[in-house]
């Protein structure tokens, strides 16, 4: 029987550079079973909380309806997403998706109550009177782990222009090091979607080319396969398996 593929989401957190979009990634430790050694952007799981509806009260922007229709998927489905996507920056690497920024140590304190499993995403932004603004979040792209893998993701891509003031602090359980990237890097140091993401993205001039040019994508899903040790893209391109990857796509 085949492996249920999981929900995951993941945020490409980008800022204007010298050359043009830069991208921030990290790289996670060796001996993750995920993705071992390799850089990445922030994202994990879409937790159960994160389908919570109370959020709505809290909820400026396109909203999980319009989300839905965006994504091709039903209510719950889209809102467990963009919420996965604000929780998961924010555990990942310290960055609140607002528009109104919090003080550091009031941001610091709601991460570590999140880490800890104290409080869901719809408890921090109660208890810091948020306004989860949508229109800070554009949908990129959809990859789904190969069939056959004993880990296996359907992950929806999501770009988030970095925030004024925003301090970044990578969760040191799970990164090792941190870049801000203006070009893909070598291709073994990287799974494809990251790679791709990354080659499509620093080939834009700015900030706001990256954010219009989102809005404009036609989003398909993307599963690649896996042929004789190599990563196999659905329009040809092979791609050797990253050392340590584990479980690639």
């Amino acid at each position: 029987m085949g492996v249920t593929t999981r929900p995951a989401s993941t945020v490409v957190v980008i800022r204007d550079g010298a050359r043009g979009v830069e991208v921030y990634l990290q790289r996670r430790p060796h001996q993750m079973q995920f993705a071992g050694g390799l850089w990445v952007f922030p994202g994990g799981r879409v937790d159960e909380a994160d389908h919570n509806p109370e959020i709505d009260e809290h909820w400026a922007g396109p909203s999980p309806a319009t989300w839905a229709a965006v994504m091709g998927v039903p209510q719950q489905v889209a809102r467990g997403h963009v919420v996965a996507a604000y929780r998961e920056t924010l555990e990942e690497a310290g960055i609140l998706l607002v528009a109104d920024p919090r003080p550091p140590a009031d941001v610091a304190a709601a991460r570590r109550a999140l880490l800890a499993g104290t409080h869901t995403f719809v408890d921090v932004v109660r208890e810091l009177d948020l306004c989860v603004d949508t229109t800070l979040l554009r949908y990129w792209a959809w990859w789904v782990t190969p069939a056959g893998e004993p880990r296996r993701y359907d992950t929806r891509f999501f770009l988030a222009r970095l925030p004024p003031n925003a301090v970044i602090t990578p969760h040191d359980d799970e990164v090792i090091d941190e870049t801000w990237a203006a070009a893909p890097g070598a291709a073994p140091t990287m799974l494809p979607p990251t790679y791709y993401t990354m080659h499509a993205l620093t080939a834009l001039p700015s900030v706001e080319a990256a954010m219009a040019s989102a809005t404009e994508r036609d989003v398909t899903r993307v599963q690649p396969a896996i042929e004789d040790g190599q990563i196999v893209l659905p329009w040809g391109d092979r791609y050797d398996l990253p050392p340590g990857s584990g479980n690639p796509g």
